[in-house]
């Protein structure tokens, strides 16, 4: 992230108080950290406003803004505050297979994550896939499976392609696949245009929000509310009825204050 980046700010925002070292266990605690304080969210793209991924634009959002962000914004802020920390951080991007049949061609680089280089070795690092929210570093070793706290994961590789999956109420399921080119700024802007604006992409066409604190994932898509356990196993669920529980779930549940009023994004969800 190009232009000042203000670390003390970031770490006050989630909640940070220890001293940071260029290592493993402070890489964890740090991504737990990021996930709890700061969700998921695509309320703009939602909202056909754009998204920007200049370092002002991202810290005024996810850092003072009492807002959260995708893919682009999350991994930017994450990667920013990695380095200014001293670890060895590579951008790197990612095709979302989440929802495409497997025999399906590969779609655009539409995902961005993050390599992180430590003495135990490499890591996957991710703070911004919205449909399953990475909530621990992953040893950059294939077809192991790989335990957090919340979900199983598995790499494997097919040629110079990686997939990484997840393990879904019993089933492996691809999250994304990729490689490790290093990927430039103007690389996410182009995949942030792409995603933030394409109507055949679902975080233009549907509300979703994601975090993960205290054990559990709340998600929600678009009036659906739901809390996981391990694994995706559905703990409790509801439908918001009105724009006053979607904005108490917004506000309470996910620690987002909406940029318009809830029932304008409560309005949109019914159509």
């Amino acid at each position: 992230m190009d232009g000042e980046f203000h670390l003390h700010d970031y770490l006050k925002r989630i909640g940070y108080s220890g001293t940071p070292a260029a290592d493993l266990a402070t890489l964890k605690t740090l991504q737990a950290a990021h996930l709890a304080a700061i969700p998921f969210e695509a309320i703009d793209p939602y909202l056909r406003r754009p998204v920007q991924l200049d370092p002002a634009a991202i810290q005024a959002k996810l850092v003072r803004g009492n807002r959260g962000g995708y893919c682009f914004e999350q991994n930017l802020l994450f990667k920013a505050a990695l380095e200014a920390l001293g670890f060895a951080i590579t951008g790197l991007a990612g095709r979302v297979r989440w929802m495409a049949p497997p025999e399906s061609p590969l779609g655009p680089k539409t995902h961005m994550l993050l390599k992180a280089e430590l003495p135990e070795g490499s890591y996957i690092v991710d703070v911004g896939f919205g449909a399953c929210l990475l909530d621990a570093p992953l040893q950059f070793a294939t077809d192991i499976e790989q335990q957090t706290a919340l979900g199983t994961y598995r790499l494997s590789r097919s040629g110079e392609l990686f997939a990484l999956s997840a393990k879904r109420q019993g089933a492996w399921r691809t999250m994304y696949v990729f490689d490790t080119q290093p990927q430039l700024q103007s690389d996410y802007e182009l995949g942030n245009w792409f995603t933030s604006t394409n109507p055949s992409i679902p975080l233009t066409t549907r509300l979703i929000a994601e975090r993960v604190v205290d054990g559990r994932r709340y998600r929600l898509i678009d009036r659906l509310v739901s809390t996981e356990r391990r694994d995706g196993e559905v703990a409790a669920e509801r439908t918001l009825q009105n724009a006053n529980e979607l904005d108490e779930v917004l506000r309470d549940t996910f620690g987002i204050t909406p940029p318009v009023p809830a029932d304008e994004i409560f309005r949109r969800t019914g159509g």
